[in-house]
This record gives structure tokens, sequence and C-alpha cells, in this order.
């Protein structure tokens, strides 16, 4: 396990609902929720932390949201305005560090092993960063987590939100992740975290108590993941040209729909802003994937590989129309499509195609 490196997940609060709240006076100390018509099938992309008492979370129904909270204001996103934000944080990200791995708008790992401010100690890197992000874009907060490895980052970066930051030094993280709940573990979903429970592991500790054999008997691959994690091994590096595997647009149908023609309508649609992106991005994938979610919230996925990269939406739709006829479209109603590509081709400028490959501290305060 590798205790030299420093890395920090910085992680900003509520960040579609601050940029909001920022930006709009009136709405601040008021339950924001950012996303869809609560009469609609919207779903939560965010929500301020007033909103979060009464229970709401993202991904929620807004229509569940709603019923939580009749009083919450329903905000549509504002994605340029938040992608502006994101740019400045990265700039003051990189005033530190090049390694860098955004994870998403509003959250990123650091490597500040070796800084640009030749500080020996990622805490106070940490504090600098979260103050200057609250200067610098007119009084947004952040967290962070700061730890040897990126699961102990992520994980710290969560335990004083908002406006907080966590250590954890190396010699802290044992006991740290032995009382940490099964839930905070990534990777741990609903349906495992109520096996786990029926099996008596609640925390960190008790699976612990499971040999790295034992848990591939009980969870199959993942049991090596779960065993690694438990024992604090987390040697992913943090991947500064860190490479998108797919490019996908999705959509909740307003209604359940089991016409052909409207549902190669929205395909349509959908093919267009993959390739969009794709052209934005200067890829090309040989796998275009077709989801779909039925009326009963079953899930499926249909993909095909090919050896010529799609180049355009007419390309896209031609796979997506013989992907749609190995699925109950038309016979079952459907409530959500998508299109996505990957096994990308990378487009260089020249315009020809190339594969693309797929010390020991004990002080927090100096660590």
């Amino acid at each position: 396990m590798n205790h030299g490196r420093k890395i920090i997940h910085v992680d900003m609060d509520a960040f579609y609902a601050s940029v909001e709240q920022r930006d709009r006076p009136e709405l601040r100390g008021k339950p924001v929720i950012v996303g869809g018509d609560p009469r609609s099938r919207g779903v939560v992309a965010a929500c301020s932390y007033e909103a979060r008492r009464f229970g709401i979370h993202s991904a929620m129904a807004c229509a569940t949201a709603y019923r939580l909270c009749p009083d919450a204001l329903f905000i549509k996103p504002r994605f340029d305005a938040y992608q502006s934000v994101s740019l400045q944080i990265r700039k003051i990200f990189q005033e530190y560090t090049d390694i860098l791995e955004p994870l998403s708008l509003d959250e990123a790992f650091l490597d500040v092993t070796e800084n640009k401010k030749k500080v020996p100690y990622a805490t106070p890197i940490a504090q600098e960063i979260r103050k200057k992000i609250r200067r610098e874009t007119g009084g947004l907060t952040a967290s962070a987590g700061v730890s040897f490895n990126k699961f102990l980052a992520k994980v710290a970066s969560d335990v004083n939100k908002p406006d907080g930051i966590t250590v954890i030094p190396p010699c802290q993280a044992d006991a740290f992740i032995e009382q940490l709940p099964v839930r905070k573990f990534f990777g741990v979903g609903k349906v495992t975290e109520e096996k786990m429970i029926a099996l008596g592991i609640k925390t960190g500790g008790d699976l612990k108590n499971y040999s790295k054999n034992e848990l591939i008997r009980l969870f199959g691959k993942a049991g090596t993941y779960y065993h690694d994690i438990a024992h604090g091994l987390d040697d992913r590096p943090v991947e500064p040209d860190r490479i998108r595997k797919s490019i996908g647009k999705e959509t909740t149908l307003k209604e359940d729909v089991d016409d052909i023609q409207l549902i190669l309508q929205i395909l349509f649609e959908l093919a267009e802003k993959v390739a969009d992106l794709a052209k934005k991005n200067g890829r090309m994938g040989h796998t275009v994937t077709l989801k779909i979610k039925y009326f009963d919230f079953q899930s499926i996925t249909r993909s095909t590989t090919l050896t010529d990269p799609v180049t355009d939406a007419g390309h896209i739709m031609q796979h997506v129309r013989k992907l749609l006829d190995n699925t109950e479209a038309g016979k079952k109603k459907i409530r959500l499509l998508g299109v996505s590509i990957s096994n990308f081709e990378d487009l260089t400028s020249s315009g020809r195609l190339t594969q693309m490959p797929l010390p020991l501290v004990c002080k927090e305060e100096i660590f």
C-alpha cells in the first residue's frame, strides 16, 4: 500500500442548487430543487440543504420530492452556468497540480504529493483551495477529503459536509474504515447492503472479518474489491487523462409509449445528440448501445460492436433500429430510451484514426 501519496478529493456543496441561490438571492435559505417539473417524470438533479431536510435527494422523482415538500422551489437546470463555475474551480486546482482527475462538474481528485507550491503537506493545500473557491466564485463552498488513497479521500470529503474538511492520515485509516457503515463503501448498493447486513456485516470492521475467498464466494468478483477496501488497499493513481468510456443520451418519456414510429423518432433525436457530442470530443465509437426501461421499470440494454466506427446520427440509427428489433418495443410500453456509443477511436489532428487503449505521519495537521 502506497502511504506516500497525498490525495485530495474536492466536492462542491449542493453545487447546482448553490449556484442558483448565489445568482438569485430570493432563493437563499429556501428549499430549492434543480430538476424537472414536479408534474412530469423528471428527476432531481440537485437540491439545496434546506430541501434535503425533507428527505429529498438527487435522482429522486420530482413528483416524490414535491410530495415531501410542496413548498419547494423547482428550478430548471442552467448547465452553461454550472460549466462556467466548474472551469473557474478547475483553474484553481491547476494552480497547485496538473495531476488532476475531474469526476464531474463539481468534484475532482488532486494528487498533491509533488505540487507546484512546493508545500510538503496536503491539508493546508486543501484548506487554501477551499478558501479560494469561496472567494473567487462569490461564496460557493466546497468540502474536501485528504488521505493517501482515492477511496479514503472521497469518503472523507462527505464526512463534514457542507463546507468542511476531513483528514485521514495513514495511522488513522484502519480505525476510520472499521467504524464506516457498509453503505458508505462505493460499489455497495441497496441490494448488496441488505445482503451484507443479513450476514451481520454492518461496518468495515465486520467486513474485515471475512477472508478474500469468502467474500468472492458470497459476492463474486466484487468480493476482491470489498476485501481490499476494507483493508484500506487502493493503489489507483489520480488519472489526469481519464478516458471517457462512453458518450450517451437518454430521456424519460412523459407517457409510456408503444408506438414504434414515435419510438424511432425519439431514438433518432437521441442519436443526433450523441453524434454531436462525439464530434465535439473528437471520438468515433465501434460499439452502439440501446437502453430501454419498460413501464414496469425493467431495464435492458442491447449492443453491437462494429468493425468500422460509427460516424454520424444516421449511421448510429442504422444499428439502433436493428437492436430495437431484439426487444419488446411495440408490445410492451416504454418509459425511458437511451442511445450511447463506446469502444472509441480517437480522431487525431491529422484526421487519421488511432485505436485508443482501453513517510508515515500520525498528526492530521501535518499530513
